[in-house]
């Protein structure tokens, strides 16, 4: 049965996670201190008798994220209809920031949707997607203490400031708590994997109403298995899609220089007998002989041979896909909680609480292979890429001069099979390697932990004035220990000593590979401090009730500390990326709210933001809702609103890398005929550093809707949103034209190969301010007067395009009492992208709306089209039936921002074997959750849950960008990958 159908029966139901709000749990932090009868919605700094306000806001209870079996608040946010593109989650584990988890609402990107805890901000994830968004890590926020959660779908900077485009999430916890509760559950999969285990407890004391105080202490656990790409089987563990008439991207078992754990050597000559970089591009032979250094007998999966004119051999058999992706890394959380609220006066109350969790992810990924660039500005000599390391003949334990008969305890080296033959020539016989270091776990430890205290006090004064203070810090420090990198010095010193050994590395002790391969640990960590003062009261009164007011100001200071964890540039391949920054944001922010009549509310508000970077911004918003009639109501707001630079993409102090393939031009290949080394295709770097003078995005945004309530039991709401984003900051958007305008001067002549590349480099900084040279390889010793490679160019962050993103929102609740003990449920939350288009700086249009575009954003996850979730509860007496489906829309694999603006199938990223477009539709997904709780008495309760219930497999699509997830999208389909899934559990309560 399929899951759509299921949600007929009734019992299918979305997420609680969207959907226009009913009416809220009372907010205890209201502007009234202890008013019972108002409260203050996000969005918003008055209070209110309702959450109907003119901006669309879905209100999620612990209720409902209980009843879809969510158990975390990366899980809770993400599933949200408003969730688009560039949303991060914690299956993607090959980003800048793999490990975090992140919503993107409205797909405006992470970095422009402001994710607020009790009303305060939080410290932000210490590495960047990306390389340049920052955002606040879900999987770091605990639930055990979540009263609600509040998504406000619309522009907000009026109230909040920077980032708040594409909107807020606040996450609202519990005021008070009496008694004790908690619980605990296991789960597993269907295949027996992915086990999850979980237990929360909750406890306080103290009746704040009769005594003025109350104070909460609270605790959770949560552990998740790892889920491999292998187990998952076809098409999820591997690029071989021949079988159903794809093509064959596994290189590892048809191609000799694909390199894998079990080494391949050919025989090049060695220039310098001291130094294993100094091997030669050119083979010995013609066709190039591969030698297998594993015994071809102990291949574990088999062998393969090419006989060709370029390559004769045969080599073990690999499919890296199948050996090591995993579709989910195993995780580990814990966190704890307190809180202590008390009265003051009878005018006056405060609270302190505070939160403390701790989030570790184990990721493994693809061995690291012997050749790879060198870091980004670091010297042409430290990288391992081209022409290639090399094994010597002679070894010995010095390391140095092995190849002079003098020196004592040479011998020849083992792993080279042509040492013997050429032990009198070892310049002609040294042994070029591929191999990929598969005895050391290639991936990262990622441990997070969040710090977070808050405190406020909140009052009257006479029977007019409120006032609220609250003050706020928090501190995420996260250490990331990497490992599988090798260490240029190391790598060197273990070749010519020749105590890695090669040919079996499982022999290899672990002070070698220590020696070779070590851990790599980087700290980091960013820090929020918040002091947010207002005051508020109602001036008058109107013919449809009290018109309010309120002002306030805020201060914040902002810290980011992110380290490289390659400072000394010894590692080849491993990021550089850092970022630093430390800034003081002042605002003044005001609000009013006029019920000019019974039917009509005008609400305004502003907000003014001055960074201490020199940059400052004015926000305003507008909203009005009407009601003619009790059953209907139309809303509708404009507001302007900017995203602040990130400290990745303004401090000068900040820089991240990437490297892209690039061929030579002709003109630089006919200089260099006579060194074939130095035209064949290599990576040049590109790197980007942070710009003072970047200015922040700004938008500006409209929505227009209706609420309906025919009956009080029956709401339903639709919205169109339309906003415009400004002055995107983009990372060297020239960068292309700045390595052409290098090698523009390839075929004049110079007196040397300096003059030649400070020409080129001329030409590099005549693109654009922020442009230059970073690195420039060494004299081709071929062609001494000719232009040197280019090996990383500089490019700067600039204010460049916009982007346009319109779409729906419809949201529906009911509730239908059947008899005296049973009762229906149902609630709707479903997304319309309509447009979201990026204009360029040179007119063009990339639309991505139903397609894998924007490729080049987070996780590469695409934008679908409709996104959206239905939730039915059936409760009968003590038995609580729900089911939740979730809906994702087809989309096509084409994305307009990798070079192709054709959205038709015809741009298909991944041709069939055929050259055909037949992998071009990604069908739409649907799967759906059922949970029953049985209530055994007021006490006790248990539950049994089953995840994708009708084990609904996720939609192929052929990754051609983020191999890492063959042939699916982490961000949208992961329920399809992991398949059935149970578990069950009891909770109590006293």
């Amino acid at each position: 049965m399929s899951a759509l159908a299921l949600s007929g029966i009734s019992l299918c139901v979305t997420p609680a996670l969207a959907q226009s709000a009913p009416p809220a749990p009372v907010d205890t932090q209201s502007s009234d201190a202890g008013s019972e009868d108002t409260i203050v919605v996000t969005g918003s700094l008055l209070s209110r008798a309702d959450t109907d306000t003119p901006s669309p806001v879905t209100v999620i209870s612990a209720e409902t994220l209980d009843r879809a079996g969510v158990t975390n608040m990366a899980d809770a946010i993400r599933q949200a209809s408003a969730d688009g593109a560039g949303s991060i989650g914690v299956g993607f584990t090959s980003g800048f920031s793999a490990g975090g988890s992140a919503v993107s609402l409205r797909n405006l990107g992470v970095s422009s949707t402001l994710v607020l805890v009790d009303g305060l901000r939080s410290a932000n994830f210490p590495l960047s997607d990306d390389g340049h968004n920052s955002y606040v890590d879900l999987s770091s926020i605990p639930q055990v203490n979540l009263e609600r959660v509040e998504v406000l779908k619309d522009g907000a900077s009026s109230t909040y400031g920077a980032d708040a485009i594409g909107g807020v999430v606040n996450i609202i916890t519990r005021k008070q708590y009496v008694g004790i509760e908690g619980g605990a559950e296991a789960g597993v999969s269907e295949k027996g994997d992915g086990q999850k285990y979980r237990a929360h407890l909750l406890a306080g004391f103290g009746d704040y109403a009769s005594q003025g105080w109350n104070v909460y202490v609270g605790g959770e656990y949560e552990k998740g298995g790892k889920v491999t790409a292998d187990s998952r089987g076809f098409p999820f563990n591997t690029l071989d899609l021949r079988a159903i008439g794809g093509r064959d991207n596994n290189r590892a078992d048809d191609t000799l220089t694909t390199p894998t754990t079990n080494a391949v050597v050919t025989r090049v000559t060695q220039t310098n007998l001291n130094n294993p970089l100094a091997g030669s591009v050119a083979n010995a032979t013609t066709p190039a002989v591969f030698n297998s250094l594993t015994p071809l007998a102990s291949c574990q999966f088999g062998t393969f041979s090419e006989n060709t004119s370029a390559r004769v051999g045969t080599a073990c058999a690999h499919d890296l896909t199948r050996e090591y992706v995993q579709i989910m890394p195993p995780q580990e959380r814990y966190a704890g909680v307190a809180r202590f609220s008390f009265r003051v006066s009878d005018a006056i109350e405060g609270y302190v609480a505070g939160s403390y969790s701790h989030n570790k992810v184990d990721i493994t990924l693809l061995p690291r292979g012997i050749r790879q660039n060198q870091a980004f500005g670091g010297s042409p000599a430290t990288s391992t890429t081209n022409p290639g390391i090399v094994l010597p003949v002679w070894i010995c334990p010095s390391g140095v001069n092995c190849a002079n008969p003098a020196t004592p305890g040479r011998t020849l080296n083992p792993n080279n099979p042509y040492a013997a033959a050429f032990a009198n020539d070892p310049a002609n016989g040294a042994a070029r390697i591929y191999y990929l270091f598969g005895d050391v776990k290639a991936g990262s430890v990622r441990t997070n932990e969040l710090y977070r205290i808050t405190g406020g006090l909140r009052g009257t004064i006479g029977d007019t004035w409120r006032w609220n203070i609250e003050a706020g810090y928090s501190r995420d420090d996260l250490r990331l220990v990497q490992t599988g990198f090798a260490n240029l010095n190391g790598l060197v010193q273990a070749i010519n000593t020749g105590s890695y050994n090669f040919v079996n590395p499982s022999l290899n002790s672990q002070a070698v590979r220590d020696a070779v391969l070590p851990p790599i640990t980087s700290l980091s960590n960013s820090q929020e401090t918040t002091i947010d003062a207002s005051i508020s009261r109602s001036l008058f009164t109107l013919p449809g009730g009290d018109l309010q007011i309120a002002v306030g100001g805020q201060y914040r200071k902002e810290k980011l500390t992110n380290r490289s964890a390659n400072p000394n540039l010894d590692v080849p391949g491993l990021s550089t990326a850092q970022a630093f920054g430390d800034r003081d944001v002042w605002a003044a922010y005001f609000e009013i709210s006029a019920p000019i009549l019974d039917s009509l509310e005008v609400n305004a508000s502003g907000r003014y933001d001055s960074y201490s970077e020199g940059f400052s911004r004015f926000s305003p918003k507008i909203g009005a809702k009407f009601s003619p009639i009790r059953e209907i109501s139309i809303r509708g707001t404009y507001s302007q609103g900017f995203r602040a630079p990130t400290f990745a993409e303004i401090d000068p102090r900040s820089s991240f890398s990437g490297f892209v393939g690039f061929t030579p031009p002709a003109a630089f290949q006919a200089a260099h005929a006579a060194n074939a080394s130095y035209f064949a295709p290599y990576s040049v770097g590109r790197g980007f550093v942070g710009n003072p003078d970047i200015q922040p995005e700004t938008s500006r945004s409209f929505t227009a809707g209706a609420v309906f309530e025919p009956t009080r039991n029956i709401s339903f709401t639709v919205d169109y949103f339309n906003v415009k984003k400004q002055g995107l900051i983009t990372a060297g958007p020239l960068a292309g034209d700045a390595i052409a305008a290098y090698y523009s001067v390839s075929g004049q002549t110079f007196a040397s190969a300096a003059a030649a590349s400070t020409a080129g480099c001329a030409a590099v900084a005549a693109v654009g301010a922020g442009y230059s040279c970073n690195v420039i390889d060494g004299a081709d010793p071929f062609a001494l007067n000719s232009l040197p490679r280019l090996l990383v160019v500089n490019a700067p962050y600039v204010n460049s395009a916009y982007d346009l993103t319109t779409g729906l929102q419809f949201g529906a609740n009911a509730r239908f009492d059947l008899s005296e003990d049973v009762r229906f449920e149902s609630r709707l939350d479903l997304q319309a992208t309509l447009i979201f288009n990026r204009h360029l700086a040179n007119g063009q249009v990339q639309r991505f709306t139903g397609s894998v575009g924007p490729a080049d954003l987070s996780s590469g996850g695409g934008t679908p089209k409709w996104r959206g979730n239905w939730q039915n509860t059936l409760i009968m007496g003590p038995l609580s039936l729900t089911a939740t489906t979730y809906y994702v829309g087809s989309m096509k694999g084409v994305a307009t921002d990798q070079g192709n603006l054709d959205t038709s199938c015809a741009a298909t990223l991944y041709k069939d074997a055929a050259g055909g477009n037949s992998f071009c539709k990604i069908n739409r997904f649907i799967y759906a959750d059922l949970n029953a709780t049985v209530e055994v008495n007021d006490k006790f309760s248990f539950f049994m849950f089953v995840g994708n219930v009708t084990n609904s497999k996720a939609p192929l699509y052929a990754n051609t960008l983020y191999t890492t997830q063959p042939n699916y999208l982490a961000s949208w389909h992961l329920p399809g990958l992991i398949g059935r899934t149970f578990r069950a559990g009891a909770n109590f309560k006293f």
